[in-house]
Parts: structure tokens; sequence; C-alpha cells
């Protein structure tokens, strides 16, 4: 045991030193410079604004699948071309085409001896299979978990299950609160299936009471029956809960005509610049390019998407030639099946390349906070180490660094053993558009989107001229 704890303070004395010597590398005044023309030059001659204009107006909703897709990957293409990148391609891909169908989806309460007929506000989830001909009508029982339906399994047969737990608003890490509630969302209609339910509704994913339904992911578990599932706004979710309590044996009627189609060719884009020094040692920078059809898809992702071209952008504009190879990656098919992370990754792996580093930013386009990091057990201390020595020139723009996740589309890379980055901008306000109709350009502002990408090429910069 004693020779143990020499063995492990050794190391511990010897990671001090590897850390010191990187210290002992950082100028800060001459850093502080250069992190001070970042900002300069994004924040006043960014292009991210007019490119997400460009992406939410003239191209508009991209759900994967869609030529809505496709135009966003042509779009995005040329925009890196123009930036005069050393290398810019497409990366082909398969993905799922989800449609939502001709017929509207539609839910309302009927057969209430105390209320009579009264609609709900409505949207299907992303995945869901249609109802059967005509729509569904049958009882409704109302739960708070996946753990309820099953201790209350004799209750569901024959019934709309109306998962209602709402994301937990004492969580000041919004995501945090959305991770704890999203489970009804994914898992909610398989499960219920499992016990006989006809169909669900599940609480729209945010903690505003409005009258604004959130889509998002869904699955069906293999051998399970594929019953349609629709998020309920809040408002909607909140009558329907009262109602309940007035009239339990009242019944829902609910419709939907969405379903998969066959999958669809795709791309990933990908542009980068190869490094002078250190050419093998890749950092990526990326968000996804696909949206939800509901919206614009301005935030979650084309806020990412453009943050991470405007990287490319500034150190072009600032006559920087990075160390390390830098690339620029959009990925497709975040939203509904991670089929272009995983075939980037794939792909990646494939070729024995290594990724330092990996940034991704897919929170919104909302004022930056930070970054939260993640990498495997082994080097993770001394990475978390080697960034944090970043605080000194970053605090000043508010930025902070942390512990946490990362990124969707790039968590197939942790196999490589790089730093795994998310971007986290202040997210109070994300949720209440998050896969809605109203995540629009409007709700995005010109200077905190520039802002997020200054703080994240800032970040891209040090991690290339310091490693890790």
């Amino acid at each position: 045991m004693v020779r143990t704890i020499s063995k492990i303070m050794s190391t511990i004395l010897l990671l001090g030193g590897v850390v010191t010597a990187c210290l002992g590398q950082l100028d800060i005044e001459k850093e502080s410079l250069e992190i001070r023309k970042i900002y300069d030059e994004v924040l006043s001659s960014a292009k991210c604004y007019e490119w997400l204009e460009g992406l939410t107006q003239d191209v508009g909703p991209r759900l994967s699948g869609t030529p809505g897709a496709a135009a966003g990957v042509e779009y995005t293409r040329q925009i890196m071309q123009d930036l005069d990148m050393d290398t810019v391609y497409l990366q082909s891909c398969m993905v799922p085409l989800w449609e939502r169908g001709p017929q509207q989806e539609q839910a309302r309460i009927i057969n209430s001896s105390l209320l009579g007929t009264e609609e709900l506000t409505v949207t299907a989830l992303g995945g869901s299979e249609a109802s059967a001909a005509g729509g569904i009508s049958a009882g409704v029982i109302e739960v708070q978990s996946l753990e309820e339906v099953e201790k209350r399994a004799a209750e569901v047969r024959g019934k709309i299950v109306f998962y209602n737990r709402p994301m937990d608003p004492k969580q000041i890490r919004t995501f945090r609160a959305y991770g704890g509630a999203v489970d009804q969302r994914g898992a909610g209609a398989s499960t219920a299936a499992k016990y006989g339910a006809v169909g669900v509704l599940v609480r729209s994913m945010t903690t505003q009471i409005d009258n604004i339904p959130h889509t998002g992911g869904m699955y069906y578990e293999e051998g399970v029956d594929k019953i349609p599932a629709l998020s309920l706004s809040t408002m909607s979710a909140e009558r329907l809960s009262k109602a309940l309590e007035s009239d339990p044996d009242l019944h829902i009627y609910m419709v939907s005509d969405a379903g998969m189609r066959e999958d669809q060719p795709s791309h990933n884009v990908i542009g980068e610049i190869r490094g002078t020094t250190y050419p093998d040692e890749i950092i990526l920078v990326g968000g996804h390019l696909d949206s939800w059809d509901i919206g614009e898809g301005a935030h979650d992702d084309g806020a990412g998407c453009v943050h991470s071209l405007e990287v490319i952008r500034t150190l072009r504009a600032i006559g920087y030639k990075p160390q390390r190879t830098l690339r620029c990656v959009l990925f497709m098919n975040e939203e509904n099946g991670l089929r272009g992370g995983r075939k980037y990754a794939d792909v990646s792996n494939a070729k024995g390349e290594y990724h330092l580093a990996a940034l991704e930013s897919d929170a919104g386009g909302f004022t930056p906070r930070g970054f939260s990091l993640e990498a495997d057990a082994e080097t993770f201390e001394r990475k978390l180490t080697q960034v944090k020595n970043y605080d000194d020139l970053l605090r000043p723009y508010g930025l902070s660094i942390d512990v946490g996740g990362s990124g969707a589309d790039i968590s197939p890379l942790k196999s490589q053993k790089g730093l795994l980055i998310g971007f986290r901008p202040d997210s109070q306000r994300y949720f209440d558009i998050h896969h809605t109709a109203e995540d629009t350009l409007d709700k995005v502002n010109k200077r905190e989107l520039e802002l997020g990408a200054a703080a994240i090429t800032s970040l891209i910069y040090l991690i290339d001229r310091y490693g890790l």
C-alpha cells in the first residue's frame, strides 16, 4: 500500500511538472492582446449573422433527408469555398426521413360530461408513426414517469397515456432540467405500448407555460407496437390535467398522419486548414446542419453552424496560421438519428486520425458563458488543468471552464482520447423556443451571436497555440 501511494504521489508530481512547463510557455500579456484582436475582428467584421440570415430565410427548415437539408448542405459548402480553406468536401451518409404527412395532427377532449369538446394544442413528435385511419378515441391515464406506467400497467390497456412531468424549474442549468424530463418524450411511447396503450401525449420540454408545442426525437423499441405520439403545449397539458381531476372518464380524440419513409442520401459538410507544424493533430469545431421542420432552426443549430464558420473566417482575417489542422464540420442528422456524427467518427477512426480536441456549439446563440469539458478518464485531469490555465485570459469576457458534457455529434470521437468541448451560452431562454415554430432568426441577437463566435475562436486559438 505504501509503495502504491508513493507511486501515485510521484505521478502527481510529474504531472505537476508538465503543467508548470505549460504555464511557463503561456505569455499572458501577449495572448491577452491576441484574444483582444480576435474579439475586435469578430465584433467589427463578423459574417455569422449574415450567414445565419441566409440559412434561415433563404434555406429555411432543414429536417434530414428533405430538400431543405440538401439546400443547407450546398449553402454552407459555398461559404466554406469562399473562405478559401485548403480542403472543402462533402462526406456522404444515409439519413432517416420522417414526414408529418398531409393531415395536420390534432388532439381534443371529447365525451366529457363536464367540459364538452375542447381542442388541445399539439404537434407530432419526430419519429412518431401515424394513428389509425380516422384517428383514435380513448380514455386517458395521466402519469409522471415511465416507472409509473409500469406500476399502473393494469390501467394502461386501451388508453392514451398522458406524460405530464414538468422540467424542474429549480435547476439553474436548464439543460439539467431538460435531461431530467426528456426520457418520457424519447421512450414514452414504447413504454406505454408494452402494456397495451393506443397512443401517448407528452408535455412539452420547457419551463414556460404557453401554447407552443415542442417537437423532438422519440424512438420505438424493436418488437413493440408503434403507437402515435404527440407533444402537448404546456398550457394544454395544464388544462388536460385539471380536466381529468374533474372528469377522470373523459376521452381524447387524436389523429396524426406522420411516419418514417425510406432513408435518403445526405452529407456532412467539411472544410479544413492544414496545420503548419502538427498537421496530424486535428482540432474540430462544428455544429449540426439539420433542424426540425416546424421552425427555421436558428438557435438549434444554425447558430452553431455559423459560429464554426466564423472561427475559420476570423483566424484567416487576422492572419493566423494554425500549427494544427483546423477542421470545420457541419454534421447532418443530429436531431433524429446522429447518422452524420457516427459516420464522421467511423471514417476518422478508419483513417487512424487523431482529434486533439473537438468543440461543438449546439446550445443556441445566446450570450456566451463558457465551455464544458470531457475526455477519457486517463487523460482528463491533465487536459482539464491545461485548459483551466486559460481562465485569466477568458474571464474578462465572462467565460468560465467547467467539467461536463460536450456535444452529441462529437461524442463518438471519445475513443480517440482527445478533449471534447461543449460551448455553453446562457440557457435560460433556450428551452422557450427549442424544437418549436418559434426557433426563428428574430430570436437571435446579432451581438450575442458574435460574442459566442469570438469566445469559441479564442479557445480554439489557445488550444492550437499550446496543445494539450
